[in-house]
């Protein structure tokens, strides 16, 4: 169970409450107060073909567990032949080319039922995964399990996404909220982006990092966790969407899809 952490309150609107407040308190929590499932947390990213999740290929993925340490204890990494071609435009951000995926690659249904297989037993353990902008993974790795066949995750959970996490509880910070400067405002090494097991690893600990410095308004358990991102990411998008219709970046029927983690 959980330190009790006395009369220390919880906030129902973290974006404001907790950039506003002394961090006095804050700063007084020691290890042991932050929620259970940061001692144990898996990690799941991959690196693909495009960005659209419906149509676009797995190149590569990892998954992997961190202990309380941020320690990979560990870890399973893939590198399929999506059996299309690479754009230069993705293999430009991982490295991957076409050549080097059909010369060294996995075939796809392989890759997939396995990254399926270790993401759904972390998931049925109990373990909270993280993944950063969890519906890009979650969602792609569905698209590509019917793709080929295979049982796909349609509903995980406990899932932990630093990003919208991050948003949440420092929702007025200024700046990009890429995995690179999320990971570097939270001191969090990041050496080589954009490479599925170097991404997957830095996600996770922003996590725990996120759980440390948010503590005192952090809900006990993952699955609790899990569920109040769900409503943190529809705002999120709402916010979104209306800010982007105020530049003339959509139309004023159009819509930021909120869903999450998975659509």
């Amino acid at each position: 169970m959980r330190a009790a952490r006395g009369a220390c309150a919880r906030m129902s609107e973290p974006a404001h409450t907790v950039n506003g407040m002394s961090t006095s308190r804050a700063d007084q929590l020691s290890l042991w107060d932050v929620p259970d499932w940061v001692r144990l947390v898996g990690v799941f990213d991959l690196e693909t073909t495009g960005v659209d999740v419906t149509t676009d290929r797995i190149v590569t993925a990892h998954v992997g567990l961190l202990d309380a340490s941020g320690r990979a204890l560990r870890a399973r990494d893939w590198l399929a032949d999506p059996g299309v071609e690479i754009p230069e435009g993705a293999s430009a951000i991982h490295g991957i080319t076409t050549a080097h995926a059909r010369a060294n690659g996995r075939p796809a249904r392989e890759v997939v039922a396995e990254a399926v297989e270790a993401v759904r037993g972390l998931l049925d353990a109990g373990i909270p995964v993280v993944a950063y902008n969890a519906p890009f993974d979650f969602s792609l790795l569905k698209y590509e399990s019917l793709r080929h066949g295979i049982v796909p995750i349609e509903d995980p959970s406990p899932v932990i996404d630093p990003l919208v996490v991050d948003k949440a509880y420092d929702r007025w910070r200024k700046g990009k909220r890429t995995l690179e400067v999320v990971a570097a405002h939270y001191a969090v090494r990041l050496d080589a982006a954009h490479e599925a097991s170097a991404d997957a690893v830095a996600a996770g600990r922003v996590a725990q990092a996120l759980a440390e410095r948010f503590a005192p308004w952090l809900p006990d358990t993952a699955d609790e966790l899990h569920t109040r991102q769900i409503a943190w990411a529809r705002a999120q998008a709402a916010s979104l969407t209306d800010y982007f219709i105020q530049i003339g970046r959509l139309d004023p029927d159009d819509r930021v899809d909120g869903r999450w983690p998975i659509r």
